[in-house]
């Protein structure tokens, strides 16, 4: 944002006023002015002098001001020539004001016309309307327009913050006494009555004493004389405490850099005039200045006569005498002091009445300020515009980013001229923003969404302009919600503003979301985050439907944005989009802070015009009424009452129930301040009456009249739903949606449309913005898929009901495709609106807003031109002739040309200089009641000259109908900027600039947009300016930038640096700092080594971000050969220094050493020393004070500068090192340390960096000295610094502390080992253990003691390593001291000796040791396996276990089905658990558990469907659990089932069968004729049937033999008398349905006497064997 000129001007004075706490009014004075005015006009005597009397008495009167204003400024302080020249100032200001009354007398003036006017102009606080300037009578012609320079004067609360600069204070100070002796004077001629005589005495008098001039108005009146007494005692304490105040300051703080009060400006003059550039500078100390002509020092004695350099009464100028061709140039005015240099610039352009050019000039290469460039408008008649690549419709989502862009192409090309592009949203245009950029990258425009919301969703339209034609686009934006944290949670709410603000609270509005997540909204939350903070607070406490809400509990003064939340049954939405920012003020408050007062002031000025009286108790308010209700707040209004006295009321609410006469205060504890307020907690349906009453110190007032009966509820109701849904094809993608507006609907907001595919039942959003209007095109269908439709109307009450469905519809393209014009009828008139994408090539500029549509803006035509173009023309006609005669050819050379013209249509000639091109978008930069501040760009072409002024136009628009065009300035103006003035309020205006340059006036801008004529401000910052890039190297750089000269409203908080590669688009800007950086310079980090980069830096307050700065750049990250850097240094002394050097200095290049990039000369703390191309800063004590970054540049070069950081970090470090300079210590690399070694010997060591030769080191135990000897040995090993001492054994007495002292050379040092107490006895004890352990391992030992493992047979096996041994050497185990038999020898390979315990169990618990022994001596090693230690093992074996378990298998028995599972052992300690489907298993009769051997079984007897499923078999070895799976169910089930099925019918088979129990002998053996009797039991179910064989043949039974069968179970074999043919093979046969079973056996008969005889015919054993 460029600042408005008349504040650069004054931005001395601006600066303080925009603190908050020195902002004032001036109403007193205003009213002081009038009364003086009334009263001059009044005095008939006064009006009746002589002329000689009036002036001699003016020019008294001015030397009376005078003396008394220096007297009093040099009684206060003294500040030398600056705070002298200011006062001669204040003199000549006094003197213009006594030729001010002299003059408006001297022309008889009967009116106070002329003496308000010229006093408005000095005293009144609204100084930008001042009218004449009282600083020099040659100013005044250089000024724009009548703005003049003001002298200010204020009264103001004193507060105790000081102003930054002494000098500025006492200035202030000495301009209020002259004032204020002014305005004395003023009343004390109003009020003399005596004669003419009389009052030149008594003038004279005042020039001479105070006592004097208060003898001669005797007949002042009291209220005069109380005002005075005020004003001295206010003014004598202020200064007392300014002095006070001051004195206690740093001299340093007193110092600030120069500063253009005002600068000098540009001038463009005819040859031999003479011309003047003024400006005036502030600093301390006083800044010294220089005059510059084209960056050269002018030097008056080179050119006598044609320079004049003048500084007087603080104002500088340079007069150029007899101007010629040459003086053409850029003058600069350069301020310097101690505290830094600052420029400001002006152009002299010298024009020939001839209008010739030196051609001397051109052939001598001498620069021109002029360029042959012509504007497009001498190549082309007509362009054409084409865009291609264009953008499409358009989805994104909330948070994602998103760019729209089109290559635009222009027939015919022209070099140099780039077209107007402008975007439009909805038909307004886009302004940029952090939300959205546009970019014109010259043959492409874009436009980026850093971060979608869906405020962003609507039509968007480019337009391209180009001279008269422009051409434009449209496509639409769909913006969907982001993906909610909660499911089923609402999406966001959007279009969060402030309706309405106060000092008490703050309406907030908003819009309800399209999308309720899928359940009503119950209401919504709203969030206040006040501006610099970014804690978030909850405003209510429960959720609010109406889409309005009242933030109370706020801070005056203070800025909060907000945020919604739509919260429902399942939770909260995420949050909209913040608001911008809003002050919680009255509007009348922020209005006065608009106005801009530009008066410093820190004085109290108390003047009261009435006798003082009581307190004045405040009447009742007015006009009490009920503005707005709902069901959740009641909002009053009312006017403040009349009688009020002189200070601040307050107000309290009352309440009272209808049908009660019992008034209630709402508000007893916080009264409220503005005459607005929002009641809660009412009672909804219930009706109320309110009144309001005043309060102030005096007391409360009475009760205002009461509003009527109030029903808390929602006035607002919802909208009905819309009708006639009627949906129509468009594209194959899209489908136009049409329907009646909801009727009777108040407050409408827009309307959400649904579409659903047909079937489906699942509603989509196809707009996520409310949109108005009856029609809408949804995008984004699906190609012939049918679809239906249905609307809803939303206002601040809440969504309307769905309307009915649509038909559904097949979306395809229409016949001829595409949306026609009158899809959007109210928009057809916009230009910037929703028009029809194909656009068409239009011949004239277009307006900027649907208001200049209405105004008659015709679109396809060319305007004809304005007058005020005509009348500028007219102005500057010689000036076109005479430069236009000489760039025409000579005579000689027109000849052959117009005898070509005969046969050929004449060519017109390319005039090396022509007019300008048309400055484009007029924007308001200030506005107040009568009066505005218009700011425009520069034409894009300047015609091949510099553009030496503009002039502006400005009509009038009343009721839509523009009036004629008038003049603004009848000279043209410079800048860039204008001031209007006269103009009226609440009006509404549009304005025109053209461009002039020597060529002549240029074409007139396009209409601007309708501009109010109102009181408001700019509440950003301007850009800030003088960015400068320096310490370039490959990967970084340095940006130094200075504040913005324009601060806002508020005071500047920070800077945002952003930068971007140099050939990269617009919208590829990035910024550098998250947070808001308050230094003004920045160290970027991270570029790429040859990539050319710019940069911009944006300044930021609490009202937002204001514009960038130009360009600083480009500059290729790239370290140049032989840069250097600064080195920091400690020297021997201990002094740290920062070195730097430079090999490219010239005569004139100078060290310049800053801190943090502030100019560090005169520091204290710092010396500085330059010796050839090398500096050197030393500083005097380093300490935090001194924390910062230290720059050094040289001057007169291409920029070579290098840094330096110190942080705390590196402060550390460098006084460290500073103090081992001064007193150097020998480094150590380790400090003393002690270890024990092999065989007990205790080491005491520490090692050196560096030892030289002559190192000597002194042994200390316990403070005393000792020497090596018996006990004690030393060795000292110089080459790598290693320092030793051995003792054989550490004894009670050597505990103490051990010292090693070394001196080497200068250098010393030390360390320290206390070896006392715990730390001792543990080091004894270690080196006793390895005294003790060094004697073991002298015969066989245990190298590792013993230890188990589990085998993965799930065996225990204890081992142990043992060394040092040899064959005789034994090993044997023992368990609980009882020796375990080993079967095999040890061999000890590998030195690894084991014991294998098989099937682990709790028997095998116990102590278990080995020992080695030989003729050497003997080692053993124990082993405890109780308690933990078992337990341990013993959970590790069961963990084996559990791990060899195999999978489980599915076996059928005849009892039922068993699941079971093998592993390599059981334990008791493996604890079994079986699960089925997840639930454990109640064991019974039918379901058992068991283990049998290596098994583990679960038997599921008679199985049932029930037992079907998934069972799992978990194994807990005591830590962790082991599970195996197994699925019974569907075909294993199945199969299983049938094999326990068929098992268990075997086995009732094999029960049931007929089988012989027994009782049946094989043999049997009978003598003949003996009775046989045998008996065999049977069984069987059902009992068996017997029969018997005999020789395989059936038996009978018979009287021989006797065959019997009782009771189905017992059979009988008897045979009375057995002979020899009873012998043989008999058999039982037994047999049943389940089977049969036989049993043989044999009966043997024999005869006794054959049994002997066979005796005796076999010889004798015994006989054979002795044969």
């Amino acid at each position: 944002m460029s600042l408005p000129f008349y504040q650069r001007s004054h931005q001395h004075y601006d600066l303080s006023y925009r603190n908050k706490d020195l902002r004032t009014t001036m109403s007193h004075y205003q009213q002081e002015k009038k009364r003086s005015a009334v009263y001059t006009h009044g005095s008939t005597a006064y009006s009746s002098r002589s002329l000689a009397a009036r002036r001699q008495e003016s020019e008294a009167f001015s030397q009376a001001s005078a003396t008394s204003y220096q007297q009093q400024a040099s009684q206060t302080y003294s500040l030398g020539a600056s705070s002298s020249s200011r006062h001669s100032q204040g003199s000549e200001v006094s003197r213009k004001t006594a030729s001010a009354y002299d003059y408006g007398y001297s022309h008889g003036l009967t009116d106070s016309s002329l003496l308000l006017e010229d006093y408005s102009s000095k005293l009144s606080p609204q100084t930008k309307r001042a009218k004449r300037s009282l600083l020099s009578g040659e100013e005044t012609g250089s000024l724009p327009g009548n703005y003049l320079v003001p002298i200010y004067s204020g009264r103001q609360v004193h507060i105790s913050g000081i102003r930054d600069s002494e000098e500025e204070r006492i200035k202030e100070a000495a301009a209020y006494i002259a004032q204020k002796t002014l305005l004395a004077s003023e009343e004390a001629i109003a009020a003399s009555k005596q004669s003419t005589a009389s009052k030149q005495s008594a003038t004279s008098k005042r020039t001479t004493s105070t006592l004097q001039r208060e003898e001669t108005f005797e007949k002042k009146s009291r209220n005069i004389a109380i005002r005075e007494k005020a004003e001295e005692l206010s003014l004598k304490k202020t200064l007392e405490e300014t002095q006070t105040y001051h004195g206690k300051l740093n001299e340093d703080h007193l110092l600030h850099a120069p500063e253009f009060i005002i600068k000098p400006r540009s001038h463009t003059v005819w040859e031999k005039e003479n011309v003047k550039l003024h400006c005036s500078v502030a600093g301390w100390p006083e800044p010294r200045l220089t005059w510059y002509k084209n960056q050269v020092p002018i030097n008056v004695h080179a050119n006598p006569g044609k320079y004049i350099i003048e500084s007087r009464y603080g104002m500088h100028t340079l007069e150029i005498s007899k101007c010629d061709f040459e003086d053409t140039a850029q003058y600069r005015a350069s301020a310097m002091n101690v505290q830094g240099e600052l420029s400001a610039y002006a152009s002299v352009v010298v024009k020939r009445y001839k209008g010739e050019l030196d051609e001397s000039l051109l052939r001598g290469g001498v620069s021109m300020p002029l360029s042959f460039a012509v504007t497009p408008y001498g190549y082309a008649s007509k362009f054409e515009i084409h865009f291609d690549d264009k953008f499409d419709v358009s989805f994104g989502r909330e948070g994602e980013t998103m760019s729209l862009g089109c290559r635009v192409v222009i027939t015919p090309e022209i070099k140099h001229f780039q077209p107007e592009v402008q975007w439009y949203r909805n038909g307004a245009p886009v302004s940029p923003s952090k939300w959205v950029q546009p970019h014109w990258s010259g043959d492409r425009a874009t436009l980026t969404f850093s971060h979608l919301n869906k405020e962003d969703e609507g039509l968007y339209t480019i337009r391209v302009r180009m001279g008269e034609y422009y051409e434009q686009y449209s496509a639409y934006v769909f913006v969907r919600d982001a993906d909610a944290e909660i499911e089923g949670a609402p999406a966001a709410p959007l279009d969060v503003v402030s309706l309405d603000a106060n000092k008490d609270y703050i309406i907030i509005s908003w819009k309800q979301p399209a999308v309720d997540g899928g359940s009503p909204i119950l209401g919504y939350f709203i969030d206040k985050c006040e501006v610099g903070t970014d804690t978030w607070s909850q405003c209510n406490d429960t959720p609010v439907k109406f889409a309005r809400f009242p933030v109370t509990g706020l801070i005056e003064g203070r800025s909060y944005i907000f945020r919604v939340r739509a919260v429902n049954k399942t939770g909260i939405g995420l949050p909209s989009r913040v608001s911008e920012p809003v002050a919680a003020l009255d509007p009348a408050e922020k209005a006065r802070l608009k106005s801009h007062p530009s008066a410093p002031w820190t004085g109290q000025i108390i003047v009261t015009e009435e006798e003082p009286t009581e307190g004045v108790i405040p009447g009742p308010p007015t006009d009490l009424s009920v503005t707005e209700a709902t069901r959740s707040y009641v909002v009053l209004s009312w006017k403040p009452p009349g009688q009020r006295g002189h200070e601040g009321i307050m107000y309290f609410v009352e309440k009272c129930d209808v049908g009660a006469e019992n008034w209630q205060r709402v508000n007893t504890e916080l009264p409220v301040k503005s005459p607005r307020f929002a009641l809660f907690d009412l009672v909804e349906g219930k009706s109320y009456r309110f009144r309001v009453r005043c309060s102030n110190s005096a007391g409360v007032g009475e009760p205002s009249e009461t509003t009527e009966v109030t029903v808390v509820g929602d006035k607002l109701d919802i909208p009905k739903a819309p009708g006639k849904i009627i949906p129509s094809r468009n594209t194959d993608t899209s489908v136009v949606v049409s329907w009646e507006e909801s009727r009777d609907a108040k407050e409408l907001v827009g309307y959400y449309i649904e579409a659903s595919v047909v079937g489906s039942g699942k509603w989509e959003p196809c707009n996520n913005n409310p949109v108005k209007g009856s029609r809408f095109t949804c995008h984004g269908l699906t190609t012939a898929q049918s679809y239906i439709f249905r609307v809803r109307a939303v206002n601040a009450a809440g969504l309307s009901e769905y309307s009915q469905d649509s038909e559904a519809i097949e979306v395809k393209a229409a016949i001829g495709g595409g949306v026609s014009p009158d899809v959007w009828p109210q928009l057809s008139d916009t230009p910037g609106g929703l028009t029809d994408s194909r656009g068409g090539m239009n011949g004239a500029s277009p307006p900027t807003s649907q208001k200049d549509a209405l105004l008659g803006s015709n679109p396809n035509k060319p305007s004809p031109p304005s007058s005020p173009s005509s009348r500028g023309q007219k102005e500057v006609s010689t000036v076109s002739e005479s430069v236009q005669e000489p760039l025409s050819s000579p005579p000689q050379e027109a000849a052959p040309e117009e005898e070509q013209s005969q046969s050929e249509p004449p060519k017109k000639k390319k005039d090396p200089v022509a007019v300008p091109s048309a400055p484009y978008d007029i924007t308001c930069l200030e506005s107040f009641r009568d009066s505005m501040v218009l700011g425009w760009k520069q034409p894009d072409t300047t015609g091949g000259a510099e553009i030496t002024g503009y002039y502006v136009n400005y009509r009038e628009v009343v009721g839509e109908v523009p009036g004629k065009w008038r003049e603004a300035n009848i000279k043209a103006v410079s800048d860039a900027a204008y001031k209007i003035s006269n103009l009226k309020e609440n009006t509404l205006y549009q304005f025109q600039v053209s461009a002039m340059n020597i060529a002549g006036l240029g074409a007139p801008s396009t209409v601007s947009e309708c501009f109010k004529c109102e009181e408001w401000t700019i509440a950003v910052p301007g850009p800030p300016h003088s960015v400068k890039l320096s310490e370039v190297r490959k990967n970084s750089l340095v940006l130094q930038w200075k504040p913005p000269v324009y601060s806002g409203r508020t005071p500047v908080t920070g800077y945002f640096v952003d930068l971007k590669e140099a050939s990269a688009k617009d919208d590829q800007w990035r910024g550098l700092n998250e947070a808001a950086i308050v230094n003004k310079y920045l160290r970027v980090q991270g570029l790429k080594e040859g990539t050319s980069y710019v940069f911009r830096v944006r300044a930021v307050n609490q009202a937002g971000v204001g514009k960038p700065s130009d360009l600083a750049g480009p500059v290729v990250a790239e370290t140049r050969p032989g840069t250097k850097e600064v080195v920091v240094s400690v020297d021997d002394d201990g002094v740290i220094s920062l070195n730097f050097e430079c090999d490219q200095m010239t005569p004139k290049s100078e060290f310049v050493w800053s801190k943090d990039y502030v100019p560090t000369e005169d520091s204290p703390r710092l010396e500085v020393e330059n010796k050839g191309d090398k500096t050197k800063m030393t500083f005097k004590d380093l300490g935090t004070d001194d924390l910062g970054t230290y720059s050094c540049d040289v001057t007169d070069t291409d920029g070579i500068a290098s840094s330096y950081l110190i942080d705390e970090e590196e402060m550390k470090r460098l006084l460290a090192l500073s103090q081992e300079h001064k007193f150097p210590t020998v480094p150590t690399k380790s400090e003393l340390a002690v270890e024990i070694l092999e065989k007990g010997q205790v080491r005491f060591w520490m090692q050196a960096e560096k030892l030289s030769s002559n190192a000597k080191v002194s042994y200390i135990f316990n403070e005393k000295e000792i020497f090596e000897g018996p006990k004690y040995k030393m060795h000292i090993d110089r080459n790598t610094g290693i320092i030793e001492m051995f003792m054989e054994k550490l004894q009670d007495e050597d505990e103490g502390t051990y010292t090693f002292q070394i001196q080497d050379g200068k250098a010393t040092g030390h360390s320290t080992l206390v070896l006392i107490g715990d730390v001792y006895k543990k080091l004894q004890k270690e080196a006793e253990f390895q005294r003790q352990e060094w004697i073991r391992k002298q015969g066989p030992h245990f190298a590792e003691y013993l230890s188990w493992e589990v085998t993965g047979e799930c065996n225990v096996l204890l081992k142990c390593k043992v060394a040092n041994i040899k064959k005789e050497t034994h090993i044997v185990w023992y368990k609980d001291e009882r020796e375990i038999s080993v079967d095999e020898k040890h061999d000890f390979k590998d030195g690894i000796c084991t014991l294998l315990i098989t099937e682990f169990s709790k028997k095998d618990a116990g102590f278990y040791e080995v020992i080695l022994k030989d003729d050497r001596g003997k080692d053993k090693s124990r082993l405890k396996l109780v308690d933990e230690a078992f337990q341990d093992l013993m959970t590790e074996v069961c963990k084996k276990i559990a791990l060899s378990a195999t999978d489980l298998k599915i076996q059928s028995t005849a009892e039922g089905i068993r699941l079971y599972s093998f592993v390599c052992y059981y334990l008791d300690d493996l604890k079994v658990n079986w699960s089925h489907n997840g639930t454990g298993i109640k064991y019974t009769d039918r379901v058992k558990s068991g283990v049998t051997g290596e098994q583990i079984w679960l038997q599921i007897n008679e199985p049932t469907p029930n037992d079907k499923g998934k069972y799992v078999m978990e194994l807990f070895d005591g830590k962790t659990g082991h599970q195996k799976t197994v699925d019974l169910s569907g075909q294993a089930f199945d199969e299983a089932f049938a094999e326990f099925q068929r098992l268990k019918q075997a086995a009732i088979a094999e029960k049931n069968r007929a089988r012989v129990l027994g009782g049946l002998p094989d043999v049997v053996t009978i003598q003949e004729g003996k009775a046989l009797n045998l008996t065999c039991n049977v069984w069987g179910d059902p009992p068996p049937e017997v029969s018997w064989l005999k020789n395989e043949k059936p038996l009978t039974s018979d009287d021989h033999c006797s065959l019997k069968f009782e009771a189905g179970k017992t059979a009988f074999f008897t045979i009375s008398g057995v002979s020899t043919a009873d012998s043989g093979k008999y058999g039982l046969v037994v047999k049943n349905k389940y089977g049969s079973e036989t049993s043989d056996f044999t009966v043997s008969v024999f005869i006794p006497e054959e049994e002997l005889r066979k005796g005796a015919m076999e010889p004798p054993k015994g006989n054979q064997k002795s044969k």
